[in-house]
């Protein structure tokens, strides 16, 4: 049997990052993986990472809007590494979705990544056709980053501007979690 479940997967195609089973059912299967320095960065475009920004569970998510080149974003990266580990026995997840240019996903968000040791699952986005989904993720987003979105199956807020801690921890302790 166990045989039988190892040729399944390796057939499948299933993947394993960081260690552990990621694979969710009914998760968008991303346009590309980016794999370098033991980091492995999935690449979505819109359609697809909308699965991540509405999903309907007793979990509370806290996605985060970022680029390298963003020195208010890099700056409040902390903030969220800190927000993931305090509330890693709270059902609460911490998703950093990286707006760098295609291009430099392996020249700098993956050295980026390694660099600052960042916990959090990090995704791509890889999708140009900003004016499209900026007002699908918010009608409030003018697009300016660092951006915000934190939801659960209740309750949706959205936040155009940086956080320190103090201002995080505050309005995640706003959702019942």
């Amino acid at each position: 049997m166990t045989r039988l479940l190892l040729f399944f997967l390796i057939i499948t195609g299933f993947e394993f990052s960081s260690g552990d089973a990621r694979q969710l059912e009914g998760a968008p299967q991303p346009l590309r993986i980016y794999r370098a320095e033991g980091i492995i960065v999935k690449a979505y475009d819109f359609k697809s990472l909308q699965y991540f920004l509405s999903k309907k569970t007793d979990t509370t998510y806290v996605v985060n809007f970022w680029a390298t080149w963003c020195a208010p974003c890099v700056a409040e990266l902390r903030h969220f590494e800190k927000l993931q580990l305090d509330n890693k026995a709270r059902k609460v997840k911490v998703l950093l979705v990286s707006l760098d240019m295609k291009k430099q996903v392996e020249t700098k968000l993956i050295p980026f990544i390694a660099k600052k040791g960042l916990a959090s699952e990090v995704v791509f986005l890889d999708d140009p056709n900003a004016n499209e989904w900026i007002g699908k993720v918010s009608k409030d987003w003018s697009g300016a980053i660092p951006a915000t979105l934190i939801y659960n199956k209740d309750e949706r807020k959205f936040f155009e501007r940086s956080f320190s801690y103090a201002s995080l921890e505050n309005e995640l302790k706003q959702f019942k979690y």
